[in-house]
C-alpha cells in the first residue's frame, strides 16, 4: 500500500509589510465603529437632555409663577377650599417617543386605570400633538413606576398645581382655573386679581360656605337626586339677615381637581344659572304683596275656590280632591288653592305684582358675585291671566337663589338683601331695601309655619327647629309649552321662624314617583323630605338649638282653619 503523505497547503507569503498594513487598516475600522457608537450615544444624550428642558407647554413656567403666587381659598370657618401646592406631573411627548406605542399603552393603562384604557394611551402616544400631559398631581410613587417603564419620550417635572382638598364638594361655588393659572369659573374667577395680589401673600380669603353644612346638604340633595332618578337639583342655605351662602349645591357634579373629565350639564350651576317656573313657592309672595299692598286686610277674608276659575279662554283649577269651598287666607296656603291665589292676585293687580316681584329682583339676574349667572324669564305681556298665573308660579320663571332671597326678605322683617359667597364681617351686612313691612313680615312667619304645621310643608318639619316653608310643584317648561310627564319639585322654608336666622331651600328637576312616595312626585313627598333632615343635621352647629317647647304664636288665626267632614288630607303641590 503505498502511504500518503500529507503536506501543508502552498499559499503566497506575505511580507511583513503586508500585515503591517492589515493591522493598521483594522485598527481604522475600529476607530470608525468607536467613533460612531459615541456619535450614537451622545445623540441619545442629546435628546434626552432636550426632553429635559423642554419638559412642558411654552407657558408652562408662566402657569407655575402664576401659580404659585396665587392666594389659598378658606371656608368661614378656616377649613382650606383651594390651595396652591408642588406635586409631580407626568407628560409624553408622542413625536419623539422610542419604544413600542403600543406596548407602552398598555404597561401606561396598567399603572394609570383612571386616565383611560389602552386604546386611550395608545391614541394619545401616536398623536401628532407635541405635548401631552398624562397625570397631574401624581404621587412620587407613581412617578417611579412609569419612570421605569425607561421611554425618554415620557417626561417628569415639578410643578406648582391648584388642590381643592375638598375634592367635589362646593364646586360651583369655588370654580376652577384655566391652563394659564387664572380662574374661570366661580370664585376663583371673581376673586382672580385679589388672590394674585402680592399684597394679600399668605392671607387667604375666607368664603361664606360652611363645609359641614355643604357637606350635609350635598349629602341629603345627592340621596334624593338618586332616589328619585333627577335631572338635576339644587340646594341652598342662606342667612336671612346678611346674604351669606352657608351652602350652594348643584347636581350633577363635578371635581374641579379634574375639571377636564366634566360636561357642560356638570359645569352648569343650578342655583344660579338654570331658571324655572317654581309653582306655588310663588303663593306666599302673592299673599305678602295683597296683605302688605290693603287688598287683604283680615285673614277671615274668604275667596271662591268652588269651581275652576275661567278667564277668557283660559281655565284656572285646583288639584283633584281638594276643598270645593270658600277658602279664607290660611287655608288658600294650607291648602295650596290656585283658584284663591288668582283671585287674590286678580285684586293686587298687574301694577303691584309686578312692583312685588320686581323689588325681589326677579327681572334680573340673581344678585351674587358669580359670572355664571341665568336670566329670569319675565313676563312680555302683563295681561290679566298673566297676572293670575304668576301669583302661583307659572308663566313666569327664576333661578332657586331668587327664591331663596325672596324668602329671606318675607321672613327677616321685610328686608331684601343680594346674596354674597363671601364672608361678611360681623355689623356689616348691606343695608338691602324694604319689601314688605315688619307687620307683614310677622304674619307671613305666621303662615309659612302653619303650611308645615297643617299643609303640605308636614313632611319639611325638623323637630324642635320650627320649620316654616311651602312648596311648588310646576310641570316642566318646554319650548312651545309644558312637559305634562315632568314636573320640578321644590321646597323653600326658614328656621328658626319665630326668630329667623336660616333659609333652607331643596329643589329637584324631573323627579319620579316611587313605591315610598305612592307613585307621588309632587314636592310635598320629595323636596320637603330633603330640607327636613338637613334641617336636622345643620341646625345645631348653625347654634340653633332645637327647643320643642317654642314655637310661632299662630293663636289668632287657627281658629281660622276647618276641616269639613270627609275632607281629603292635605297631599300637596
Amino acid at each position: 500500500m503505498t502511504a500518503v503523505v500529507a503536506r501543508p497547503l502552498q499559499g503566497p507569503r506575505r511580507t511583513a509589510g503586508q500585515r503591517h498594513q492589515l493591522v493598521a487598516t483594522a485598527h481604522m475600522r475600529l476607530m470608525m465603529l468607536m467613533v460612531l457608537f459615541a456619535a450614537a450615544v451622545l445623540l441619545v444624550i442629546g435628546r434626552l437632555a432636550m426632553l429635559a428642558i423642554v419638559s412642558g407647554p411654552a407657558d408652562a413656567a408662566a402657569r407655575t409663577a402664576t401659580l404659585a403666587a396665587r392666594g389659598d381659598i378658606v371656608d368661614r370657618n378656616g377649613a382650606p377650599l383651594a390651595r396652591t401646592i408642588d406635586a409631580w406631573t407626568i407628560a409624553i411627548h408622542p413625536g419623539k417617543l422610542i419604544g413600542d406605542p403600543m406596548d407602552i399603552a398598555a404597561r401606561l393603562a396598567a399603572l394609570m386605570p383612571d386616565g383611560g384604557n389602552q386604546a386611550h394611551y395608545y391614541a394619545l402616544l401616536t398623536s401628532h400633538a407635541n405635548f401631552v400631559y398624562l397625570q397631574r398631581r401624581a404621587s412620587p410613587a407613581l412617578v417611579e413606576q412609569v419612570n421605569a417603564i425607561g421611554e425618554p419620550g415620557i417626561v417628569f417635572d415639578r410643578e406648582t398645581q391648584r388642590l381643592y382638598p375638598q375634592s367635589a364638594m362646593a364646586a360651583h361655588a369655588l370654580g376652577f382655573l384655566s391652563t394659564d393659572g387664572h380662574g374661570m369659573s366661580g370664585m376663583e374667577r371673581v376673586l382672580d386679581a385679589r388672590l394674585l395680589d402680592p399684597a394679600n401673600a399668605g392671607k387667604p380669603i375666607a368664603l361664606s360656605i360652611d363645609t359641614r353644612v355643604q357637606a350635609a346638604m350635598e349629602s341629603e340633595l345627592g340621596h334624593a337626586a338618586a332616589t328619585f332618578q333627577t335631572r338635576s337639583a339644587a340646594g341652598v342655605v342662606l342667612d336671612v339677615h346678611t346674604g351669606e351662602v352657608i351652602a350652594m349645591a348643584s347636581l350633577p357634579i363635578f371635581n374641579p381637581n379634574r375639571v377636564g373629565m366634566a360636561g357642560s350639564e356638570q359645569l352648569r350651576n343650578t342655583v344660579t344659572q338654570s331658571v324655572y317656573e317654581l309653582g306655588s313657592t310663588f303663593k306666599p309672595i302673592t299673599m305678602a304683596a295683597a296683605i302688605d299692598g290693603g287688598v287683604v286686610t283680615s285673614m277671615a277674608r274668604r275667596f271662591d275656590a268652588t269651581a275652576p276659575l275661567r278667564v277668557g279662554s283660559y281655565t284656572i283649577h285646583d288639584e283633584r280632591g281638594d276643598p270645593k269651598r270658600w277658602l279664607n287666607i290660611p287655608e288658600t296656603l294650607i291648602y295650596s288653592s290656585n283658584v284663591a291665589t288668582a283671585r287674590i292676585a286678580d285684586e293686587v293687580g298687574p301694577q303691584r305684582m309686578q312692583a312685588m316681584f320686581r323689588k325681589l329682583g326677579f327681572d334680573t339676574k340673581p344678585d351674587i358675585e358669580l359670572r355664571e349667572k341665568g336670566h329670569p324669564l319675565w313676563p312680555k305681556y302683563w295681561a290679566r291671566t298673566t297676572v293670575m298665573t304668576t301669583a302661583y308660579g307659572h308663566g313666569i320663571a327664576v333661578t332657586p337663589l331668587h327664591l331663596a332671597s325672596a324668602y329671606a326678605a318675607l321672613v327677616n322683617g321685610g328686608i331684601w338683601r343680594p346674596a354674597t359667597l363671601l364672608k361678611v364681617p360681623a355689623g356689616q351686612a348691606p343695608q338691602g331695601r324694604r319689601v314688605i313691612s315688619e307687620a307683614t313680615s310677622a304674619r307671613m312667619r305666621q303662615l309659612l309655619r302653619l303650611i308645615v304645621l297643617r299643609g303640605t310643608g308636614r313632611k319639611g318639619d325638623a323637630p324642635g327647629y320650627r320649620v316654616g316653608g311651602k312648596t311648588g310643584t310646576a310641570e316642566a317648561a318646554v319650548a312651545g309649552g309644558y312637559d305634562h310627564h315632568r314636573n320640578v319639585a321644590t321646597f323653600a322654608a326658614a328656621f328658626p321662624m319665630d326668630a329667623p336666622r336660616y333659609v333652607v331651600l331643596a329643589m329637584l328637576d324631573s323627579p319620579i314617583g316611587t313605591k315610598e312616595t305612592f307613585g307621588w312626585k309632587t314636592a310635598a313627598w320629595n323636596a320637603a323630605p330633603v330640607v327636613g333632615r338637613t334641617v336636622s343635621r345643620i341646625g345645631a352647629i348653625l347654634g340653633v338649638i332645637p327647643d320643642t317647647r317654642r314655637d310661632v304664636d299662630v293663636s289668632d288665626i287657627t281658629p281660622l282653619l276647618w276641616q269639613a267632614p270627609g275632607e281629603k288630607q292635605v297631599d300637596g303641590r
